[in-house]
């Protein structure tokens, strides 16, 4: 029984993981191929043609500045909460006792290397939803210094790049959060952890399915004033 007990997470713990991956790499296919049936292609999409818009000026370059720095600040808050998690992780690495470790409730594998490697799981996907959110905030950061220079030869395509490079490190981030629940489940055992992961990926791929056709911009007109000022940078 007790060996039955230990192969629960060499079976169900990489089965979890291994559908939660499948997951990802499917929905990645599908942005790439078929963006506009996903969320986060269309967001992408809609980014595009908003960068296109603010970058015209006139008025709408300090409405566009307001938006990115509620982003930005929406992307430290995660960090700096992804942050403190880690630390509180690391704190529970580094003491000798832990309630993983004496809990009697799990049914799997309660040896000291996999308690460690269940906080080192955590630890790890804290860590790279940190960085990936890190990065979200330095391409927000850069496109508002792209958008706030809008009568100038910046190309739009290199404004809109950045802005989807920016969601792209953002919807990372998040992924990783969602790697670190499963992990969080772990510690309660297999069980806990693939269930997580098979009602996670059911519930990730009804939010992740997009079926609102996407919006046909139109460009916004420039203002005399920003047409003036145009042609005359290139006289």
């Amino acid at each position: 029984m007790a060996f039955a007990l230990v192969n629960l997470d060499l079976i169900l713990v990489p089965a979890g993981l291994l559908i939660m991956f499948t997951y990802h790499l499917y929905l990645l296919y599908r942005i790439l191929k078929f963006p506009a049936s996903t969320v986060i292609g269309y967001e992408n999409l809609n980014r595009m043609a908003w960068a296109q818009n603010m970058m015209q000026g006139g008025s709408h370059t300090s409405l566009a500045l307001n938006v990115i720095s509620i982003n930005v600040w929406s992307v430290i808050y995660l960090a700096i909460i992804t942050l403190s998690l880690s630390s509180l992780i690391g704190a529970i690495l580094g003491s000798s006792t832990g309630y993983l470790a004496n809990n009697i409730l799990i049914l799997g594998d309660t040896s000291s290397t996999t308690i460690f490697l269940k906080y080192i799981s955590i630890l790890l996907s804290f860590m790279l939803a940190f960085a990936a959110f890190v990065q979200s905030a330095r391409y927000f950061v850069q496109s508002d210094f792209f958008i706030s220079t809008p009568i100038t030869n910046i190309p739009v395509t290199t404004v809109q790049s950045t802005l989807i490079k920016a969601n792209n490190f953002w919807h990372l981030g998040l992924r990783l959060l969602y790697f670190a629940m499963a992990f969080l489940f772990w510690g309660f055992g297999p069980i806990p952890m693939f269930a997580s992961c098979v009602i996670m990926v059911m519930i990730l791929f009804f939010l992740d399915s997009n079926s609102t056709p996407l919006h046909h911009y139109k460009p916004v007109a420039m203002d005399s004033e920003i047409k003036k000022k145009v042609e005359k940078l290139f006289e």
